[in-house]
């Protein structure tokens, strides 16, 4: 004699992981974009001028760490969904550049420790000149994620965008303005040295990866996530 086991429904969220894929993936570009513009200092100032800046500033200080703890947790998921998009039509490009970028993205709370330092010795009272002689002496694994997060999320970033092209799957100025926006922020940072540039040059990575999330928003939940 034998019996049937009835199953519950499985419950089908694709159409709920589409809308929140395109909401995260413009969020954390975004939000670096803020940051860079509203960085209290310039990235080539030396070290006592950085904490010179940011003491003066504790205001402008505390807004910059937060909009990088939005992008800490945002960046990486939306990475991954570009990928989703794309892997099946670019899966070795694609593959590399999620190698490159997604190490490049997680070494980001190491960029931001010795800003965090700063403001909460600042905080603290203590003088600048104390807080700067400690801020040069970062542990070694801060050197290495500087190393890290530039070539990862520059070089990484180039080639997303070279995929998203290949894989036509979103609008060309959208594949362009990712590929473009890291070497841009790279001149705007260390180059010319321009706030306003710079927040144009994560901007365009936003806006690429806003186009992205629109292109997910137009699948069918079956491309996007067939059922077993």
């Amino acid at each position: 004699m034998s019996q049937t086991v009835a199953t519950a429904p499985r419950a089908d969220i694709r159409t709920a992981s589409r809308w929140f894929a395109a909401l995260i993936l413009p969020i954390g570009p975004a939000a670096v974009a803020l940051l860079r513009y509203f960085l209290p200092y310039d990235t080539v100032d030396d070290p006592a001028t950085i904490t010179s800046k940011l003491m003066g500033d504790p205001g402008g200080t505390s807004l910059m760490l937060w909009l990088g703890f939005i992008a800490m947790l945002t960046l990486v998921p939306g990475a991954y969904f570009v990928s989703r998009l794309i892997r099946t039509r670019v899966p070795w490009l694609t593959a590399i550049s999620l190698i490159l970028v997604v190490p490049g993205y997680l070494v980001l709370p190491w960029m931001a420790s010795g800003d965090a330092f700063i403001w909460s010795a600042g905080q603290a009272g203590l003088d600048a000149a104390s807080i700067t002689t400690a801020a040069e002496m970062p542990h070694g694994s801060v050197s290495l994620a500087a190393v890290v997060f530039v070539v990862g999320h520059v070089l990484g970033t180039i080639l997303l965008g070279i995929a998203l092209w290949r894989s036509r799957m979103v609008p060309r100025w959208a594949a362009i303005a990712t590929a473009i926006s890291q070497p841009l922020h790279i001149v705007a940072a260390v180059v010319v040295v321009s706030h306003t540039l710079d927040l144009a040059a994560w901007g365009l990575q936003a806006a690429g990866f806003a186009a992205v999330g629109w292109a997910i928003l137009r699948l069918r939940n079956h491309d996007w996530e067939p059922l077993p």
